[in-house]
């Protein structure tokens, strides 16, 4: 039998965001027979570390949750893995030598454009080089051409939308680069969340006659939640009764729920934090809302198309994509205004919405779990 592929993956930890639960479904889907892999997280946490397979390898810099905070008890922890998390970037043979014993892998895998630097700067001159790229690069502060150009170091760029395809092309500067980038959809299971979504909702009540408008996602400036809160006081005052339910957790945690209360929304918009299990209040809610700024492909518009919710979305990256160019989803400006006038139309011109319900019954979606997880095999064992 051919040796087992040894692979290193790197990831921040597997806190509840897109990517870690995507890298967690490709792994949970990977055969244990062809590869060997270690996981290597900067921190070991998140809610994700339960569900990866045993076979996989999980290594660790350092251990415990994520520390957001500055309280004075926190600060040594935190400064501690600062220095050390940045000793090892920056001498890069410590970690291999030490953490990884010298290990010789055959592929190194950033999970998330994040890694790019500790993968490249990787002392394993012979191991192929593969990043996965979930935002739209030229979207992000800080990434100009000249940084996204560093990219082309690796042997295989995947990509997860048509939009961030278009980026990566536009500055590949031979064939051989442009061979590099490849397209692969995220790996979601259709089956886990129609499962979910059967389970009974907890600490929520949803009104019968008051529609319910839904935004899932990690709870970052990213994500817009402040200009859906805003778009959410302005319908109110204008005599739209509605509510809004906000699920997710982030550093932004805070500042949007003292936001909520400034606003005086407290009693029709609710903050209920992360839950592993979101479906059933996806079911439940009358609308699917993308209130984001930027995106790389927004796997939760996967979730609100295979329960088949009445959408409005920002037009960020993948959008086009996934709503078929606005057939099974309505897409709105990404503004403040868009997002107002998408919600508006939901009061005044419901007909529109059934339209894009009866579109989404027969819509058969391009990206299933195993032709995902297929094509990323193709690339491992391609290199």
């Amino acid at each position: 039998m051919a040796e087992k592929k040894k692979i290193l993956i790197r990831i921040g930890s597997l806190r509840h965001g897109g990517a870690e639960k995507v890298l967690v479904t490709f792994l949970k889907n990977l055969p244990e027979d062809q590869y060997e892999i270690d996981l290597l997280l900067n921190l070991y946490s998140g809610k994700y570390l339960s569900e990866v397979p045993e076979w996989i390898n999980i290594i660790y810099l350092n251990k415990g949750e994520m520390i957001t905070t500055n309280r004075i008890q926190d600060i040594p922890r935190k400064i501690y893995r600062v220095i050390y998390q940045h000793l090892l970037k920056k001498f890069p043979k410590l970690l291999y030598k030490g953490k990884l014993k010298r290990k010789q892998y055959d592929i190194e895998f950033a999970a998330i454009h994040g890694m790019c630097d500790e993968i490249l700067n990787s002392p394993l001159k012979n191991s192929k080089k593969i990043v996965w790229i979930h935002n739209d690069l030229s979207e992000v502060k800080g990434y100009n051409n000249e940084e996204i150009r560093k990219f082309f170091g690796f042997d295989s760029i995947m990509v997860i939308s048509e939009k961030i395809k278009d980026t990566f092309l536009s500055l590949a500067q031979s064939e051989a680069e442009k061979l590099k980038i490849e397209k692969i959809y995220n790996p979601l299971d259709t089956e886990e969340i129609l499962t979910k979504a059967e389970k009974p909702v907890l600490n929520y009540h949803f009104a019968p006659a008051v529609p319910t408008f839904i935004s899932v996602g990690t709870v970052f400036p990213q994500k817009g939640f402040d200009r859906l809160l805003k778009v959410h006081k302005r319908l109110l005052d204008e005599g739209f009764k509605h509510k809004i339910l906000i699920i997710g957790d982030g550093y932004d945690f805070e500042n949007i729920k003292a936001l909520k209360s400034e606003l005086g929304v407290d009693n029709t918009a609710t903050m209920l934090g992360f839950t592993d299990n979101p479906y059933p209040y996806f079911k439940h809610s009358d609308f699917y809302i993308l209130s984001s700024r930027y995106e790389g492909f927004p796997t939760v518009l996967f979730e609100a198309i295979t329960l088949k919710k009445k959408i409005i979305a920002t037009e960020v990256s993948g959008v086009k994509e996934m709503l078929n160019n606005g057939e099974i989803g309505m897409i709105v400006e990404n503004s403040e205004e868009g997002i107002y006038s998408g919600m508006k139309k939901a009061f005044e011109n419901p007909e529109q919405f059934n339209s894009y319900a009866e579109h989404l019954k027969h819509y058969k979606m391009s990206f299933s779990l195993e032709n995902s997880v297929h094509s990323i095999m193709k690339i491992i064992d391609g290199l």
